[in-house]
């Protein structure tokens, strides 16, 4: 479905939306607002699950609505609502212009890229986010040279603080990045950047090197290895040798 292309983040508003508009009719019948905004979250769930997103997403559709209509109940100052966007903003306004969320890797992400990168590789994270692949690696693989590159000001803030003298991270665009000096290249994304990242891979990347992306493929190649890493959000590496 059309629907299974779209980055989670937008999925979720259409789902939201579906999970809002078959219940339209219920208000007004005696339904309480409790039962309603329940039913909201649970048919979010299930449609969020039949459409494949990962479970940290499910969860944030199931408890939108709950959590909204609690909100209104407490006499929360305005101010908290102002600061709650202005940290949205510094960590999720730049996906507006990338097309690519905020998503974590598991443990397992990094141990199958630790079983793989050559012995003193340099590896390069783009969109490394909280900085949490990144400590993984450098704790299983001290031997490697770990980069990371993030758009987002507070993600690169927090990464810079925790990998403080294990990884070198950057503020900035992926694009800009140049790859020709990574034996590894690490990417958790969204669909819509792939196509355009492969041909930068091409361009950029030196033989003998390792491109690795978490669960989103490029169209029209296939990989070298699929590695299915049965972790929360049933992700897959796909590792192509260069």
């Amino acid at each position: 479905m059309r629907l299974r292309r779209l980055s989670p983040a937008l999925a979720s508003l259409f789902i939201l939306l579906a999970a809002w508009l078959p219940l339209l009719p219920l208000v007004g019948m005696g339904w309480t607002p409790a039962a309603l905004v329940c039913m909201q979250g649970g048919l979010a769930l299930l449609i969020s699950r039949w459409f494949g997103l990962p479970g940290w997403w499910q969860a944030i559709n199931a408890l939108f609505f709950p959590l909204a209509w609690l909100a209104r109940q407490t006499d929360i100052q305005p101010l908290w609502y102002l600061a709650g966007f202005a940290i949205l903003a510094l960590t999720s306004l730049g996906s507006l212009k990338t097309r690519v969320p905020l998503y974590l890797s598991s443990r397992r992400a990094a141990e199958e890229v630790a079983a793989r990168a050559p012995a003193g590789a340099r590896v390069l994270d783009l969109g490394c986010g909280l900085g949490g692949w990144l400590a993984d690696l450098k704790a299983q693989r001290p031997d490697l040279g770990l980069a990371g590159v993030e758009m987002a000001p507070l993600n690169w803030l927090v990464s810079r603080v925790r990998l403080h003298g294990r990884a070198n991270v950057h503020l900035g665009d992926l694009w800009d990045q140049n790859l020709s000096g990574y034996d590894v290249v690490y990417a958790y994304l969204s669909p819509a950047p792939m196509a355009e990242l492969w041909r930068k891979v091409e361009r950029e990347m030196r033989p003998g090197s390792l491109f690795v992306s978490n669960s989103f493929a490029v169209p029209g190649h296939v990989p070298d290895e699929t590695v299915e890493l049965h972790d929360l959000s049933q992700a897959r590496l796909l590792i192509w040798r260069r």
